[in-house]
């Protein structure tokens, strides 16, 4: 019995690479904090303006004056509404018109936008984006 092997065309090959390449980067291009700057700010007397606990991550909208008394609106992106709810974080964990402290990693070329650290709340509870422990303990604000 003879064995016939076909001749592969290397168009399909490069073709296949390239499918593969097409399909798989979106999922290793999406995390990553590069594009945020290393040192934390912190935004006092931040109003919420909306909250949409959502996934890939839950967005807090808030307002903020800045030094000249201008009001600035900011966005700041925090985990997963799934990874959230581990840390005590609920949907109706924030409201608008709630008076809130953002810490917040601003994006180096979007000045009102960050990945927000922890929230203060007005009650003095904070809420962190994670459970990391190289934080220190800080448990009130």
């Amino acid at each position: 019995m003879r064995v016939v092997r076909r001749k592969r065309n290397p168009l399909t090959l490069v073709a296949s690479v390239f499918a593969l390449i097409a399909v798989c980067s979106p999922v290793l291009a999406h995390h990553g904090s590069a594009g945020f700057r290393v040192k934390e700010v912190t935004l006092k007397q931040a109003t919420v303006t909306r909250f949409r606990w959502a996934n890939p991550h839950t967005l807090i909208l808030f307002d903020v004056k800045d030094d000249k008394g201008n009001i600035v609106h900011w966005a700041g992106e925090t985990g997963s509404a799934a990874s959230l709810k581990l840390l005590g974080w609920t949907r109706q964990t924030l409201h608008p018109g709630e008076v809130i402290t953002v810490y917040i990693y601003p994006h180096k070329f979007n000045k009102d936008f960050g990945r927000i650290e922890k929230i203060a709340l007005a009650d003095g509870r904070v809420l962190r984006d994670s459970d990391r422990e190289d934080r220190g303990d800080i448990t009130r604000y």
